[in-house]
């Protein structure tokens, strides 16, 4: 029986160590990270939605789908071994170890991010943490890949990626930590690190088809998908860079003020970016700013003032924008941007956060000191910021290249989908369901016959589907088709965007 009462008068929790020694927890602290941890996982959701809306309707379902198995795979993970390896308080500088394996012995002791709350409520708070980072880095795998190895892949990555980053970073006996590397909320472990994974699997998995011609020139086929994920993002990210104040005080407030102010002023950057070149205000180039915008204000969040906020929000809005044409330059079919929006707007807000950040405003917690940075004539925070991204990017980039490899060299888990998965579109070659009422056909499957009919095994076999003779790689026509007329009708020319 847990040894807690309440303070008669302010009615605070009061536990009792099992040493004797008491520790008082806030109610409201308490209340407002269990409030910050729902509001984390409603990210999860809104990363499918966004990632969904700007792949092809073929591919649609996968993405949403698979962030919400990434909950599953990473909140099993973390309470398997993940909360020890990242915070167990008796592991290495890199690593933790396996004091705290399947949640033994975590409940009301202070936690190890902040005395203010206990251990078990830290836990859940920062499982939110580990789901959404691995979601956000599974979206390298998007359009061509099986949905069963990736979701191994994914509690692999966790352990040997996310763990040691997250251990580095934030728990007391990481090296990072030790130096004196700022990161409010994640700039390194869940941007860098997913961002940085998603470039990896990219160069692993290849291209796909058609890369390089009119057939991958498409639009995103559901922009309101990308602007509903873009709003449960940025409701979220109050929790996500408020909450790790890890108390409701004046610092969470100044938080949730910088990361609303930033998202506002890289949404409106990368939007007037667009309009330069097109004349016309994008829907999705500013959903893709104001994701920009928040991930670079991540690891600042509560180290800077309002006005820093807006720089940071330009500066990265502006750097994500031509970052985009990175994977142009190395001729890796990155399909989602991911490296672009993540691992170096979290490399950017990094290093604005030694620029920026002020030992007033980590005060406001009454609690927190540093020595700041450049604005404190702090000088030497810049090259502790350095490198902890530098570790972060290459240990992700090494690490998920390694795993991929192994992974691609064990029967059943090799994880480049067959290539009439490809053409048949990953939501019916290897979930057999759709986004929407209707599927888009390849024109290399189209029937000639009714009695034709495409034979699928878990997506990989396409069996007696005489491809029409009139379809050429570079046609980008694509047919709707209904659920239940898919594989027995004639299917005619045509032309329809997917």
């Amino acid at each position: 029986m847990v040894n807690a009462t309440y303070v008669e008068s302010s009615q605070d929790l009061l536990y009792y160590a099992d040493d004797g020694t008491p520790y008082i927890y806030n109610l409201g602290d308490m209340a407002w990270v269990l409030a910050s941890t729902a509001l984390v996982w409603l990210m999860v959701p809104g990363v499918g939605l966004f990632y969904s809306g700007l792949l092809r309707r073929k591919n649609a379902l996968s993405m949403i789908f698979l962030s919400v198995a990434g909950v599953a795979v990473g909140s099993f993970q973390w309470f398997f071994w993940g909360y020890s390896l990242a915070f167990s308080d008796t592991g290495s500088k890199f690593i933790g170890d396996l004091r705290y394996f399947c949640l033994k012995g975590v409940l009301a002791d202070p936690s190890a991010g902040s005395s203010r709350i206990p251990a078990i409520l830290f836990c859940v708070y920062q499982c939110m943490f580990c789901v959404i980072t691995g979601v956000l880095a599974v979206g390298g795998f998007a359009e061509r890949s099986k949905i069963g190895p990736v979701m191994v892949f994914l509690f692999a990555w966790l352990t040997l990626v996310y763990c040691p980053i997250a251990n580095w970073t934030w728990n007391p006996n990481g090296w990072s930590f030790i130096m004196g590397g700022l990161d409010f909320a994640g700039g390194t472990p869940v941007h860098i690190s997913s961002g940085t994974a998603s470039m990896a699997i990219a160069i692993y998995l290849g291209k796909r088809r058609g890369y390089g011609t009119e057939r991958l020139a498409y639009k995103p086929h559901n922009t309101a998908f990308i602007i509903l994920g873009t709003v449960f993002l940025w409701f979220g990210w109050f929790g996500f860079n408020g909450g790790s104040a890890l108390s409701a005080n004046l610092r969470a407030v100044q938080a949730c003020i910088v990361t609303n102010l930033a998202a506002s002023v890289g949404g409106i950057t990368w939007m007037l970016l667009d309009w330069r070149l097109e004349r016309k205000y994008s829907a999705v180039g500013f959903c893709s700013g104001a994701i920009s915008g928040l991930v670079g204000i991540t690891p600042a969040a509560g180290f800077v003032g309002s006005p820093a906020a807006v720089a940071i929000g330009f500066v990265t809005a502006f750097a994500c924008n031509f970052a985009t044409k990175i994977k142009f330059l190395l001729r890796v079919d990155e399909t989602l941007d991911i490296f672009a929006s993540h691992a170096i707007g979290g490399m950017v807000g990094n290093i604005l956060t030694g620029l920026f950040a002020q030992a007033s405003v980590a005060g406001f917690d009454g609690i927190t000191e540093i020595p700041g940075g450049w604005f404190d004539h702090h000088y030497i925070q810049l090259g502790y910021q350095v490198a902890d991204l530098s570790a972060g990017f290459a240990y992700s980039l090494v690490m998920t290249t390694i795993i991929c490899w192994i992974m691609h060299f064990i029967p059943g888990l090799r994880l480049r989908a067959s290539e009439e998965a490809e053409i048949v579109g990953i939501d019916d070659a290897y979930l057999g369901e759709f986004a929407y009422d209707y599927v888009g056909t390849d024109p290399e499957l189209r029937l000639h016959r009714v009695e034709s009919k495409p034979i699928m095994s878990s997506g990989d076999v396409i069996a007696e589907s005489p491809m029409s003779p009139g379809s050429q790689d570079g046609d980008s026509s694509q047919e709707k088709v209904p659920h239940g007329a898919k594989g027995n009708a004639a299917v005619g020319g045509g032309r329809v965007d997917v």
